[in-house]
């Protein structure tokens, strides 16, 4: 199986077109100084903003597997609703087997700003807390979907991460809403659930990928508004 396979955009193309339609407002803002000054206020310097938007964004295709589960009939090029969002299921030949991967725009970027965040900010307590909050509200919502993986509606992680948020520490709220919408959503939503995976049909199961990215994305935009 070529390293090709794995790399796709999992939110159709429609949506991925409005994502980056959003980072380009959201810059237009930052080159008048508004919401670099928000970053700022985040802990991230305004230099890395449309950087860190971009990779995400671009990194969302990006696929690292880690595992595979026993084989079985998996769907393929195939495009899933769930709650309004359109997934995108990769066309696969003489592949009955699930992948387990590891998104770069969905998880490994968001959880090295996270890290970063928590140490720069000295969040370590408020952190946990508003990752244990986040995950838990996350993992009682999040759904299996066929084809897809594990999918929760979009806007979900970011509301309830900047809720405990404000809740928690007003002065730190958007940094800390950051971190508990990234980490809260992948292990409320991935990690806990990975043993639900098997049985779906999904050709790849990718953490911080199909069916979260655009929460865990979401939250990072949140997060600004809230600086």
């Amino acid at each position: 199986m070529s390293w090709s396979r794995f790399q796709f955009f999992p939110l159709a193309l429609p949506f991925v077109l409005a994502l980056f339609l959003l980072v380009v407002f959201l810059v237009a803002f930052i080159e008048v100084g508004i919401l670099g000054y928000a970053y700022e206020k985040v802990g991230v310097d305004r230099r890395w903003v449309f950087t860190l938007l971009m990779l995400s964004l671009a990194g969302s295709g990006v696929n690292i597997p880690v595992a595979e589960l026993p084989a079985e009939r998996v769907l393929s090029g195939e495009q899933i609703v769930f709650f309004g969002m359109r997934y995108v299921i990769p066309v696969v030949e003489n592949w009955p087997r699930t992948v387990i991967a590891v998104n770069v725009g969905g998880a490994v970027i968001p959880t090295l700003l996270s890290l970063y965040l928590v140490v720069k900010n000295g969040l370590w307590v408020p952190s946990l807390a508003g990752i244990g909050v986040v995950a838990a509200v996350v993992h009682a919502i999040a759904q299996p979907v066929r084809g897809v993986g594990i999918a929760v509606p979009t806007f979900v992680p970011p509301l309830v991460a900047a809720t405990a948020a404000l809740a928690m520490s007003r002065g730190s709220a958007p940094a800390l809403a950051y971190v508990a919408g990234s980490l809260g959503t992948l292990i409320g939503a991935d990690l806990l659930n990975l043993g639900r995976i098997r049985g779906l049909g999904a050709p790849i199961a990718s953490i911080g990928g199909a069916g979260t990215f655009d929460g865990i994305f979401m939250s990072g935009i949140l997060a600004v508004l809230l600086a």
